[in-house]
């Protein structure tokens, strides 16, 4: 038989580390100015924990002491880094997300893999807004540490997946050059050429703030540094789809910073297309799912809700479920009968309303299933939500009336008819017997069109 106590060893190494007395022999001089400080360690420690330590133990001060200077890590991060290494332990839970980017950058520096991991997973499911909202700053350090794999994964995809958010940011001007060419190469870039073309002259401009604007205002000297900064991009737009009508008015007009067969080939390719062969294949995303109504960001945002993750979202990258159009209206039938023929007995669906003559789109999640057996069941993980000029979801009271099964109706959400479809069309009403809180959703309404897909969880 035998016995561990890990935390015991731990709790007497972290007490070693507070102990200021002659056994140190190590000195690290973190921060700098108004903010630095001494701090002591213990080399034996270091070099079993640590290989930038045991391979760094070479420096002796005349009085026997190793010596580090660290004046990039302020001695806050240094010491919650030095806890890390004496006991194993490190507590994030009240630190800013600007820290936790400095311990993450000072892991780095340390050379401690396991932090590293720890530090950006942290920011992605914690700080997500964080991210979001210093996406180019952030980016500009990312793009410095070869070892900042997932943080880089996390933005490549998530612009990939939704360019706009780089694009229309007032920072996206200041996006390094090297990182812009990157992602300019991606065959996942999620953008109509057009936008590309008009989001790099925007950044391209930028980069010269005393060049007009407009081009017709560009002399030969403003040609010439504007084809300097643009020449290495060119090559990386796709041309081919822009419709000749942009191609004309947007893209013509800056035709001298191009060589005149490029031009050429544009106009040859629009008048003869069947002539050319093995042009680069048309940008895609790569998540794609089978909707006519929604996009894969809207997939991700209904996978947190059916997890009831409230201050953390899925992106596409990370999305543990799969969506199967099992019924398209359009396609099936827009009758009950129709949607019963598809929908029942297939487990956990989510329903896809887009209301007509507007941009709304509603909806709701059955986690349980649809069929014709004309009940009503209850449940605490269903949700009503809309999509319009802001995002709103409601989950279930798990009230009786939750889920209707009824044969007469299609989807029905809630005993008060929260939200649900019969033959003339979809209504929302509020009642006694309601099961959802109110949202923005038409007490009567047409839909353009509506889809329900199949939840499946991904097995990993």
């Amino acid at each position: 038989m035998s016995f561990e106590y890990f935390q015991e060893v731990a709790n007497d190494y972290e007490k070693l580390l507070y102990e200021s007395d002659e056994k140190y022999d190590v000195v690290i001089y973190s921060g700098e100015n108004n903010n630095a400080k001494e701090i002591y360690a213990h080399s034996f420690i270091l070099c079993a924990r640590s290989k930038y330590f045991r391979t760094g133990l070479s420096t002796v001060r005349c009085d026997g002491k190793y010596v580090f200077n660290k004046p990039s890590i302020t001695p806050q991060i240094f010491e919650i880094i030095l806890r890390f290494i004496y006991c194993g332990k490190i507590d994030l839970t009240n630190l800013q997300a600007t820290e936790v980017l400095k311990l993450l950058i000072a892991a780095d520096e340390l050379n401690i893999q396991t932090l590293i991991m720890c530090f950006q997973k942290y920011l992605i499911e914690h700080h997500y807004e964080f991210l979001q909202q210093n996406s180019i700053e952030i980016l500009g350090v990312v793009y410095q540490h070869e070892s900042f794999i997932e943080l880089w994964n996390f933005y490549l995809d998530r612009i990939c997946e939704d360019p706009l958010l780089l694009f229309n940011s007032n920072k996206f001007i200041n996006l390094n050059a090297n990182f812009l060419e990157l992602l300019l190469k991606r065959d996942d870039l999620n953008s109509d050429e057009i936008i590309i073309w008009d989001s790099l002259m925007k950044w391209c401009l930028a980069q010269h703030s005393n060049i007009p604007q407009n081009v017709r205002d560009w002399n030969n000297e403003d040609f010439k540094i504007m084809g300097s900064i643009i020449n290495r991009f060119i090559p990386l737009i796709r041309f081919h789809d822009i419709s000749p009508e942009d191609f004309i008015s947007k893209v013509f007009p800056y035709k001298n910073l191009m060589q005149d067969d490029l031009v050429t080939r544009i106009f040859t390719f629009h008048m003869v297309p069947s002539s050319f062969i093995n042009l680069q294949r048309p940008r895609k995303s790569k998540y794609v799912f089978d909707s006519t109504l929604i996009e894969s960001k809207h997939f991700s945002l209904f996978s947190s809700w059916i997890e009831k993750k409230n201050n953390v979202h899925y992106s596409p990258t990370n999305n543990p479920y799969s969506y199967n159009l099992i019924y398209r209206a359009s396609r099936d039938g827009n009758t009950p009968v129709a949607f019963h023929s598809k929908c029942d007995n297939k487990g956990a669906t989510i329903v896809v309303v887009k209301v007509n003559k507007s941009n709304q789109i509603i909806g709701g999640y059955n986690p349980l299933q649809w069929d014709s057996s004309n009940k009503y069941n209850p449940t605490s993980d269903s949700f009503i939500f809309s999509f319009k000029n802001s995002v709103e979801v409601g989950y279930s009271n798990n009230n009786q009336f939750s889920i209707g099964c009824c044969s007469a109706y299609g989807p029905m959400f809630g005993g008060g008819f929260d939200l649900y479809f019969n033959n003339d069309g979809w209504r929302s009403n509020k009642s006694d017997y309601s099961s959802y809180p109110k949202i923005d959703v038409p007490g009567y309404f047409k839909a353009d069109d509506y889809e329900v897909f199949q939840v499946i969880r991904k097995c990993f």
